[in-house]
Formats: C-alpha cells, structure tokens, sequence
C-alpha cells in the first residue's frame, strides 16, 4: 500500500511540470565530464554507457534521523541526489516526524508540492500573499494528499500518538528550499538587526538574540544510494 501512495504522488505531478520539456529521450549528468557528449544543447551522459541503475534510487526507503529539536528529518530526491531525473521536470521526497514533530514554514521558489501522508495524522496549511494572507489549514490521515501551490508558505506537523511519514511530489527536478527562520535569522552574514526590529516590530536585543539561535536544518541534501 505504501509503495501505491509512492507512485500515485509520483505520476499525478509528471503531468504539471513547472520545468522546460526534455528534448531528448533522457539526459543523465555524466559524472566524468570527459565522458559527456552533446545531445541537443545540453551535456549528457553518454547514452551507450547508461544504464537501468541510472534510472533506480532507493534513497527514500529508509527513514530519515529525527534526532533533532524539530523532531523531523527530510530527505530530498532532487536532481541533485538522483540525477537520474534530470529533466523529468519533477522531484520527490520523504518526511518523517516523530510525536509532534514539525517541518517548520518554508517555501519552495520553483514548484508547486503534492503532499501525501503515508502514516500518521499531520496538520498541514500554507497563507497565501499579501494583501489577503488567507491562511488555509488541514488535517490529512493515512492515504490524504494537500497541495501547496507555487511559491507560497507552508508547513506540516504531526499531531498524531505516534511517528509519522509522508511523501512530497514536485513539479520541478529542483523545486529550491526556503526555510522562513533560517533565511531571515541565521543569513550569513546577518541581516542588519534594525532592519528585522523594525519588520517584526521589535528591538534590536531580540533579533540578535534570535540570531544567536542553533537553527536546525532538517533537509538530508547529498547523493547516497
């Protein structure tokens, strides 16, 4: 059954694709790039040395470690981490949660998200942009999906008795990552703290306190098998 929630999150976005259409029948990203031939423009691996392991990951089989303040690990299935979808013009990736564990507001510039909980019970919503800052809000059981459109705020918690596990399909092979909390407190280097006071309202001595914060990062970025 979980392997069914994998493919349906998978196939439902290969049909709303934000990324450009492929102009070959695939382009693997050559590792040696001695090795890479032209094909239509672009830089690929060269096809007479592909092969069906160039298409296969088992990267989201295994959960990812929550042993953090959040309580939540996210691993991504990127172009990055699986060059194997290199313009397929989509991307996945799996969230796990452990009781109450969040994956905090955050945004992805360059795709729409197909969330699908495989296990548990999470709360999800995102707000839409100003001026309305509409503020939508669900609670998704085993096998329910929520979409977070293009660009806009989001996040997910479980509030259910026990861990958690969902799944993300992407409209995009490199849907980008913002997380709301990193990006304005922990920039490098830091936003000028009478800039953030002044925005949220506050003095100086608060955002630098909150500068000074361990923010987490909760995204496994790199390749592995």
């Amino acid at each position: 059954m979980k392997i069914q929630y994998f493919l349906l999150a998978f196939l439902l976005f290969t049909f709303v694709s934000a990324d450009p259409p492929p102009l070959q029948d695939f382009c693997i990203p050559p590792e040696d790039p001695s090795t890479a031939v032209l094909v239509k423009g672009q830089y690929c691996k060269d096809p007479k040395l592909v092969t069906s392991d160039d298409f296969y990951s088992q990267r989201l089989r295994k959960p990812g470690n929550t042993s953090n303040a959040l309580g939540t690990a996210i691993t991504p299935m990127f172009v990055d981490e699986f060059p194997g979808i290199n313009g397929a013009g989509l991307a996945m990736s799996r969230v796990d949660y452990v009781r109450g564990g969040l994956n905090p507001p955050h945004l992805h510039p360059r795709a729409s998200e197909l969330f699908t909980v495989i296990e548990g019970k999470i709360r999800v919503g995102f707000v839409t942009t100003n001026p309305n800052n509409t503020y939508y809000t669900k609670v998704l059981a085993r096998g329910e999906s929520f979409i977070f459109p293009h660009g806009l705020i989001h996040f997910q918690k479980n509030i259910g008795k026990g861990p958690a596990m969902a799944v993300a399909a992407f409209s995009s092979q490199n849907p980008g990552v913002v997380s709301v909390g990193n990006a304005v407190f922990d920039a490098h280097p830091y936003i000028d703290p009478s800039v953030l006071a002044k925005s949220f309202l506050t003095h100086d001595d608060q955002i630098k306190e909150w500068q000074l914060k361990e923010w987490i990062h909760i995204i496994n970025f790199g390749k592995t098998n």
